[in-house]
């Protein structure tokens, strides 16, 4: 039987009636989409990313770790750069609080590279190369970590497929509690999220990813994982391996066809270890 305070509460608020049938909001984004390489702590992390299919508002973030990332971005207009970023040890993610002694420290910095402070997601150093990267194009990166007492110092390279040389952008130090490169991963980014992005395919390969530990070991094994942003668009994710390199693909009509948290292992055969250059 329903209680006539029941019916009374129905009729005054009808939209508590169809509530469960309003139609979910659009996403704003395409779903930011990573994969995570199990590697012993290491001095030095190599990867490479060609991207495939992009937009603007992309990020292809190749060499990820605890205290910082470095990959490439499409930005409005088909402005194109190279970035790294590093945190600072602190809480918060207004950047103008942080302290002078808790800050990243600018050690190196090419007159080609603008370095600037980020907030909003933390707060840090970042930098910025500008390079026209292509479609197709095999970008390269490597990331090296010097240890000093309770901070750790992170030179960023980026190769520069023209000149056939590495590029030194940057290196900033921060405090890590001695840490090396650890929590190594790569990540899709749509960073434009205005709802139409969430329509727009960004694809790259991963490839030929590479630590050195103790001697240079390959990384041939990578979980993939999702954001849980409730603002994205869920469904349209997948990872996988083609061309014995790991692939991330999101956004627009994606299939999945590799479960959330599953492990893939790409063909290590063919891996050639990086000529890199010196510390």
């Amino acid at each position: 039987m329903i209680r006539l305070a029941t019916v009374v509460l129905l009729l005054s608020f009808p939209a508590l009636v169809y509530a469960a049938d309003a139609p979910a909001a659009a996403p704003r984004a395409a779903r930011s989409i990573h994969l995570h390489y199990p590697a012993p702590d290491a001095d030095a992390f190599y990867n490479e990313v060609t991207v495939e299919r992009s937009v603007p508002g992309s990020y292809f973030m190749a060499c990820g770790f605890r205290h910082g990332y470095f990959g490439i971005q499409e930005l409005s207009g088909g402005r194109k750069v190279v970035l790294f970023s590093v945190w600072d040890a602190s809480r918060g993610d207004d950047a103008e609080k942080v302290p002078l002694e808790k800050r990243v420290e600018v050690l190196h910095q090419d007159p080609a590279v603008e370095v600037k402070r980020f907030g909003g997601e933390g707060t840090g150093g970042q930098s910025f190369f500008k390079y026209d990267w292509k479609t197709g194009e095999t970008c390269r990166f490597l990331v090296r970590a010097k240890v000093d007492g309770q901070k750790t110092a992170y030179a960023a390279y980026f190769y520069l497929s023209q000149e056939k040389s590495w590029k030194h952008l940057v290196t900033f130090r921060t405090f890590t509690g001695g840490d090396r490169l650890n929590g190594l991963y790569s990540f899709i980014e749509d960073f434009r999220r205005d709802t139409k992005s969430a329509g727009e395919i960004r694809r790259a390969a991963f490839g030929n990813g590479w630590v050195l530990a103790g001697g240079w070991k390959p990384l041939l094994k990578a979980r993939f994982t999702a954001s849980s942003s409730e603002w994205e668009a869920k469904e349209t994710i997948d990872a996988g391996v083609a061309d014995a390199g790991f692939y991330l693909q999101t956004g627009g009509d994606t299939k999945t066809t590799t479960p959330l948290d599953r492990t893939i292992e790409r063909n290590g055969s063919d891996s050639k270890q990086p000529d890199v250059p010196a510390e």
